[in-house]
């Protein structure tokens, strides 16, 4: 009998071609060359060579050390060039020191994946920083993959690779396991083999010199063998690759993460209140929120998600749940677990109540939990979960057995198993005890259904479920169009804008004065009280008098940012002596403590009525990591004691600008009856988030308070302040938008032959409900020629499919569109539509068009080809690629005369472009 601790090999493994892959050499090496393996015992070298021949991956080790002439009776190497094999993966087990020689030798030798065991890299001061520049450089002259340094190596428990210096190889399965961390990556091992749990991969990323997060997960979501990816992180590197690689995995697999360092640390003080707001953990969420990742607490929680979501094909729409139980004790645990982590129980609708009365004893609960009695039998437990799975209040059903005299665990196992084929939601099961439910827990286990000893355990994953699943919703709900991404008629000035930047630059500020910055905002749409800039008592009292009363008079100073807190503000004057004396009141204060040059005169604006307004805050400030962040919360003098603030990653769309509404106190009172208009919210949001992408020299920004009324204004910026980054600072050295934004440089305007005006421009998310107006413009043929097959119009039109068409990721791919808009009706419509998609581990991308057979031969699908091949030189791509029908004479033509060369290709034709 084969040792059940050794995996068999995975036949089918190979139907991927994992070594065709960017990593392939890591995950599927067939040569292997170990640096510094030895005999010593307890050596990492003589443990790797060990792991690696004693584990059937199917492919050839050659140990290398200069000083031996044979490691653990293989033959040895003295260097990387004497070994006479094409080397697929380097391991080195020797000193930081010898790194940058061996990954030179690795690189001479045309070696396609390297792992770096040993520390003492940037961790260690100047020196060890020093060896990883080196590194670098060897790389970028190369197509080596690097993983590491400080790691402890990489497993494939599916084929038998164990490429560390672990006791033992993992079982395999189809989780994906990646971590920073070699001392949990021991520790998760031993804990995986004793709970039979089994990896797709296994692998330990130190410190991430080459090879990021984004890679990893780019690599996992193409795994057919992995259904889920779990990650213990301590920092994210790359923040664009991995939201870009999360993001595009995130609706297929799903993806847990552990991130180290939760304790809020002092945070590095800002000129606006949204510098405190935007601690660093709640940026980290936001970002997980933004690309479909789910964060646990425990590192319990990580695999027992990764099981439920990968088991879980039906996802929650809520987080209302209902609990059958034969015991009231568990049913109550359940119950407060739920509540306590954000959920809650589902009351149960008249027509359920009906049901289970009819089914029931007549002491059973008569509500949520459903406890239907310790002496229930495997049919009272079938008649409860048909009554309750299909009722519309409930979102998701636990079901938690408690063993008893009359229950039979196996028996309502079974019947469970076939009942949840056809449950219209997720359902769960707590089948408590010990040996006794055993066999009822592997059958549900085999069904499919998640299954946990602890029905407070179920409750909390259940909440995850949901959490993750409103995630998800939110990433492809198709927002409300805003304007026309910013090149309608009504865009931002933005030269008068750069003039505003410019002087005050110019003049060695880095603050906006008052006007300034409202002046910014009303550029982008934002609507901000009317102020007047008084230099004197007199000017004062000239313009309150203008205005009308009452007023508010507000310091304006060049170096004092926050007014309230210097009593530079003075609210509801009703008459001129009252401005005059808070003119004069003003001036004597600030001068006296902060110097003549604190004092540059007071606004002058209009006392607005907020009996019944909302104060909010609304700004931006810039994370180290992820770029410009945008907050949004409780407002006023209070805010800091308020603490009531959400945080997002621009660029927003409207459905993004409500979620992150969602998430504040706030929330329930906007949607109460007062009767605010949150589209308009939503939409303001929006423009801030444009503003803040479009102005990278804006370090912070803060709208303290803009008030928020049921009836006119509506919404209305009181106050505003905005801090700008040094004249002396590069821009290209501050962190980029961690999502690239609508990339607006690629808009022009053209005409089509009969000279229809027409707009090209990337798509957006908005776009959703002209593409499905565009399909139905296209005949068979048009369909045929760009799927190579027929699809049905149903299909090509489904909500899920079009997430995938509009939603897309700039990083990685373009889509370009014809639009024409129609100045009688307003309306728009798409005739065209261009895409450039990036091959996935290649400098190179593949091209596809599909013009609307009415606005054919009117020389579009040249202009967007023509516009796509731009778009790669400007993207740095090295070629563009098609495949095209035989029959396809048109769009072969196309491509020759736009200097594509076409080969014969099984399909039809190839056509490719080099880009110089």
């Amino acid at each position: 009998m084969a040792d059940p601790s050794v995996p068999m090999l995975d036949p089918a493994y190979d139907i991927w071609r994992a070594d065709r892959q960017p990593l392939g050499a890591l995950f599927a090496p067939k040569t292997v060359a170990v640096v510094g393996a030895t005999d010593r015992p307890g050596s990492v070298g003589r443990t790797l060579l060990w792991n690696l021949i004693s584990s059937p991956f199917g492919g050839t080790v050659f140990p290398v050390n200069p000083k031996r002439q044979s490691v653990l009776g293989i033959r040895a190497y003295r260097q990387l060039q004497d070994v006479p094999a094409a080397i697929d993966l380097v391991l080195m087990a020797t000193p930081a020191a010898t790194s940058t020689n061996v990954i030179a030798d690795a690189v001479a030798v045309g070696a396609k994946g390297a792992a770096v065991l040993s520390a003492g890299f940037k961790e260690t001061g100047p020196e060890g920083a020093a060896l990883e520049t080196q590194i670098q450089a060897h790389l970028r002259s190369s197509s080596l993959r690097l993983l590491g340094p400080n790691c402890m190596g990489i497993m494939n428990p599916r084929t038998g690779l164990n490429a560390t210096f672990a006791s033992r190889l993992a079982r395999p399965g189809h989780v994906g396991f990646i971590s920073q961390s070699g001392a949990l990556c021991s520790a998760v091992l031993d804990w995986s083999l004793q709970e039979n749990v089994g990896f797709s991969a296994f692998v330990s990323v130190g410190s991430m010199l080459d090879v990021t997060w984004g890679d990893l997960i780019n690599h996992l979501g193409h795994d057919p063998h992995t259904h889920s990816i779990v990650m213990y992180m301590e920092s994210i590197g790359d923040a664009r690759s991995f939201l870009s690689a999360a993001r595009e995995v995130a609706l297929t697999k799903p993806m847990i993460v552990i991130k180290a360092g939760r304790t809020p640390q002092a945070a590095e003080a800002a000129v606006c209140h949204t510098g405190t707001l935007a601690g660093r953990d709640a940026v980290l969420d936001a970002a997980f929120r933004r690309c479909g990742v789910l964060r646990v607490d425990q590192i319990s929680d990580l695999f027992d998600l990764a099981e439920v979501l990968a088991k879980q094909t039906r996802r929650p729409q809520g987080q209302r749940l209902t609990i059958i139980t034969n015991a009231g004790g568990p049913g109550v645990l359940a119950t407060d677990a739920l509540v306590a982590t954000g959920g809650e129980l589902a009351t149960l609708s008249a027509g359920t109540l009906a049901t289970l009365n009819q089914c029931l004893p007549p002491h059973w609960s008569h509500r949520n939990p459903i406890d239907i009695l310790e002496d229930a039998d495997p049919d009272r437990y079938t008649h409860a979960i048909q009554g309750a799975m299909h009722d519309p209040n409930s979102d998701g059903l636990l079901v938690i057995l408690s063993p008893q005299a009359m229950t039979n665990p196996t028996q309502t196992a079974e019947r469970l198993q076939q009942l949840a084929k056809t449950a219209p939601k997720p359902i769960l099961a707590s089948w408590m005890g010990g040996a006794d439910v055993t066999q009822g827990e592997t059958i549900l286990n085999q069904a499919g259904i998640a299954t946990y000893r602890y029905p407070d355990a179920a409750s909390r994953l259940f909440n995850a479920m949901g959490r993750y699943s409103y995630t998800l919703q939110a990433l492809y709900e198709t927002p409300a169009l805003v304007d026309d991404g910013g090149h309608s008629r009504d865009r931002p000035d933005r030269v008068a804008i750069a003039g505003l930047v410019d002087q005050a630059l110019a003049e060695e500020r880095s603050l906006l004065t008052e006007l300034e910055a409202k002046a910014m905002l009303r550029a982008y749409g934002i609507p901000a009280v009317e102020s007047s800039l008084a230099t004197t008592a007199t000017e004062a009292m000239a313009q309150a008098e203008e205005l009308g009363w009452p007023v508010v008079v507000k310091l304006v100073s060049p170096t004092l940012t926050h007014k309230q807190q210097v009593a530079g503000v003075r609210l509801n004057l009703c008459c001129g002596q009252a401005v005059e004396a808070a003119f004069v009141d003003i001036a004597t204060t600030i001068t006296t403590q902060y110097g003549p040059e604190a004092f540059a005169g007071v606004t002058v604006q209009p006392m607005m009525q907020r009996q019944q307004g909302i104060e909010l805050i609304l700004g931006s400030s810039l994370d180290p990591q992820f770029g410009p962040v945008i907050v949004f919360g409780a407002g006023g003098s209070q805010v800091q004691l308020l603490q009531d603030s959400a945080v997002a990653l621009p660029p927003l769309n409207t459905t993004l600008a409500r979620r992150l509404i969602e998430r504040t106190r706030l929330y329930p009172v906007l949607t109460g009856p007062g009767d605010f208009d949150l589209a308009e919210l939503e939409r303001l949001l929006v423009r801030l988030s444009q503003l803040v992408i479009e102005q990278p020299r804006i370090k912070a920004l803060d709208i303290n308070p803009l008030l928020f009324t049921p009836t006119a204004p509506g919404l209305i910026a009181l106050d505003a302040r905005i801090q700008l980054h040094p004249p002396e600072l590069d821009l290209a050295q501050l962190p980029r938008p961690a999502i690239r934004p609508y990339p607006s440089q690629y808009i022009k305007a053209w005409q089509l032959r009969d000279g229809t005006p027409v707009t090209l421009r990337p798509i957006r998310p908005e776009d959703e409900p002209l593409i499905v107006q565009f399909h139905h413009s296209l005949s068979e043929e048009s369909v045929y020629f760009r799927y190579f097959h027929l699809m049905a119009l149903n299909h090509r039109i489904a909500h899920d499919r079009l997430t995938r068409i509009c939603f897309i990721d700039y990083d990685r791919e373009m889509a370009l569109v014809a639009d024409r808009h129609d100045p009688i009706s307003g309306r728009h419509q798409i005739l065209a539509v261009g895409r450039l998609s990036k091959c996935h581990g290649l400098n190179q991308a593949e091209f596809a068009l599909l013009v609307s057979d009415a606005q054919q031969h009117q020389g579009l699908g040249s202009e967007l080809l023509k516009q796509l091949i731009q778009v790669g030189r400007d993207e740095g791509l090295a070629a563009i690629t098609a495949d095209i029908l035989r029959e396809n004479r048109a769009m072969q033509r196309v491509c020759e005369k736009l200097g594509f060369r076409l080969t014969r290709s099984p399909d039809g034709m190839r056509a490719e472009l080099r880009l110089p």
